[in-house]
């Protein structure tokens, strides 16, 4: 046997195996399509609670694939899946949920309505403390001058020097004219008829004035 028809039949060996494999293959295939033909699986994903409202932005995944679809606003969605998969509804706030489409379809589409109930999601405590280590709170601590509360304000506001100073500078008020008012009638009725009476030759006056001299009392204040 020469080299050129050892290459001819090398050459018919390989044909008869890629079309072995290839009938194998499309045998399978045919027989998959068979079982498994698509579907429009459509739906619409709702809250299971009385209001039974939508839930929008739900993912729909096709389990064990990265195909699937969302929700839109009013909880519709639609995909192509196979009869037999199993569709996965995952929601923020709510418990996940799976739906296995049956595998005894005879129509090309599949409608279903997907409620979710409701789903609590606790985290951990975490307390945020604006120093990284606890020595630089400690020393922060140490430093920390609390402001003055609404007493201590009002024991500087209410100090005797300024409060005299504030006295000095206040009008009479309404009360207090009207007792002037009225002790200045008085002292005109006493006197009616007569001459007034002048402290300048009351030896009483001159008393307490020479006394109130000698304890400062018209000496002047800085």
């Amino acid at each position: 046997m020469n080299i050129q028809s050892k290459q001819s039949q090398l050459f018919l060996i390989c044909i008869f195996s890629f079309i072995y494999s290839f009938s194998q293959t499309a045998k399978k295939n045919t027989g998959r399509d068979s079982l498994n033909t698509y579907i429009q699986f459509s739906g619409v994903v709702l809250s299971n609670n009385d209001s039974l409202k939508p839930i929008p932005l739900t993912s729909v995944i096709i389990k064990g694939t990265r195909r699937g679809a969302i929700s839109d606003y009013f909880g519709f969605f639609t995909l192509v899946a196979q009869p037999g998969d199993v569709i996965q509804f995952i929601s923020l706030g709510f418990k996940d949920a799976e739906f296995r489409i049956p595998d005894t379809l005879s129509s090309i589409s599949y409608s279903i309505i997907q409620t979710l109930f409701r789903d609590t999601i606790e985290l951990k405590e975490v307390t945020i403390y604006p120093w990284p280590t606890k020595e630089e709170f400690k020393r922060e601590f140490l430093n920390l001058r609390l402001p003055d509360d609404d007493y201590v304000r009002a024991e500087k506001n209410m100090k005797a020097e300024d409060m005299r100073i504030l006295i000095k500078g206040l009008s009479n008020d309404p009360s207090l004219s009207y007792r002037n008012l009225q002790n200045y009638q008085q002292t005109k009725l006493y006197h009616n008829g007569q001459m007034p009476v002048s402290n300048l030759l009351n030896p009483v006056a001159w008393a307490k004035f020479i006394q109130n001299w000698k304890a400062g009392v018209y000496a002047k204040k800085k």
